[in-house]
């Protein structure tokens, strides 16, 4: 049904939102007061034209926006853009009855995402690769990556589509994930499953083509050209194969910068989903550090790299699903400070034990504003107070947001 609206307001994914007579629509890429042609599906709709633009509204640089589903603000100017998310933000904050200063935004794009996955499909004869279109399966062929590190931008693509030619026998579809690091491109491959030995075979010479560093099937290593390192404060970590970083340099070097500057007067500090070390790495250049995370790959990588680097104070690491297992209040009561960085889902059974803990500090990192007010809220509700908001935004030309939380409370006198 194809239809002329006017648009409301944004969402908190970014799309507009129209009244419609049988509930809100959700239109992708417009602006408020903007009146634009658009096709319905449901409660969601294609966007067609944009019949009367918001002043707000400049062109995007990518020439895959309009098509893309990966980039949801290019449309936005940067000024518009900026008070958008610090607004939605602030929204959710006062939605979970949280009042607390929230600074400026910080924007710690840099010179882009260090990470990119492509997707390589066959629904024909063709091998297609790119990105997904909006709410489809639908890949859009790109030929580089405006938002990504230089050296992704368009070698990327390149990788992703020569990958595909090697691995195209069983036309399964694949996910590639291509990270920069200091040694080179560390490429993993989804979705082909196990490997015939002349598969692994033809790999190893194509990494030697492709100048890869490492060259991972599933988290299997077929080939380790040169060790993939991560610079991390002073030390120098090989993560395991496709497991999390952090989206920028300059978005880790921000947050990490927070949670060392937090815990400045702590001698013993838990990094609790920890990944390969971020923040432990740093914090252990004074104090003692204990990391924990659900991953051992990852808990291996930062001991090793802990363990060779020079003047590091003493770090230990413990593989631990802190979902259903996470630190009792025994436990917590031995450190100075606690650093949470939870997946989007948040980290609510660590924080009610934190909650009736003895720890004056917590530093909470989170890349989703609500599960981060949802976690704040419990602890603000057993005597933390939240000192400090500051929103920092790797997540540049998407809805994503990352959120560093200052929350500390004043010492438990011990009965006598």
């Amino acid at each position: 049904m194809v239809e002329q609206v006017t648009i409301k307001r944004l969402g908190a994914k970014g799309d507009g939102i129209a009244d419609g007579a049988s509930g809100p629509v959700f239109v992708p890429k417009v602006l408020p007061d903007e009146i634009v042609t658009i096709e319905r599906d449901g409660s969601h709709a294609r966007l067609i034209s944009v019949d009367v633009p918001s002043p707000e509204r400049e062109t995007p640089f990518c020439p895959y926006f309009d098509a893309c589903g990966g980039c949801a603000t290019q449309h936005m100017k940067h000024g518009f853009y900026q008070a958008w998310k610090y607004g939605a933000l602030v929204h959710t904050l006062k939605q979970a009855r949280i009042e607390a200063p929230v600074e400026p935004l910080i924007d710690a794009h840099g010179e882009g995402r260090r990470r990119v996955t492509l997707h390589v499909r066959f629904p024909d004869r063709a091998m297609h690769v790119g990105f997904m279109a909006p709410r489809s399966h639908q890949i859009v062929e790109i030929a580089f990556c405006p938002i990504t590190e230089s050296a992704l931008k368009e070698r990327a693509p390149a990788i992703a589509r020569a990958i595909g030619e090697h691995l195209k026998g069983p036309r399964k579809p694949l996910d590639i994930q291509i990270t920069a690091t200091q040694t080179g491109f560390d490429v993993d491959v989804r979705g082909h499953g196990p490997m015939k030995d002349a598969d692994r075979l033809s790999l190893i010479d194509l990494a030697s083509e492709l100048d890869l560093s490492r060259l991972s099937v599933h988290g299997d290593v077929i080939v380790e050209r040169r060790p993939p390192a991560i610079v991390m404060g002073r030390a120098s970590v090989v993560p395991p194969p496709g497991s999390f970083l952090q989206a920028t340099r300059l978005g880790e070097e921000t947050l990490a910068g927070f949670v060392v500057e937090a815990c400045t007067r702590a001698k013993r500090v838990a990094d609790l989903f920890a990944g390969t070390g971020p923040f432990s790495l740093r914090l252990a250049e004074k104090a003692d550090v204990h990391a924990v995370e659900f991953d051992k790959g990852s808990m291996t990588a930062l001991d090793k790299a802990a363990r060779a680097t020079p003047g590091l104070r003493r770090v230990t690491t413990e593989a631990r699903d802190l979902f259903r297992r996470p630190l009792l209040t025994p436990e917590l009561n031995a450190f100075d400070a606690v650093v949470l960085d939870p997946p989007r889902a948040g980290a609510e059974a660590q924080v009610k034990q934190l909650a009736v803990s003895k720890v004056p500090l917590v530093v909470s990192v989170s890349c989703d504003a609500a599960t981060f007010a949802r976690d704040a809220a419990i602890l603000m509700a057993s005597g933390y107070r939240l000192e400090r908001v500051i929103p920092v935004d790797q997540f540049k030309h998407s809805p994503h947001l990352e959120v560093v939380g200052i929350l500390k409370r004043d010492a438990v006198k011990k009965r006598r």
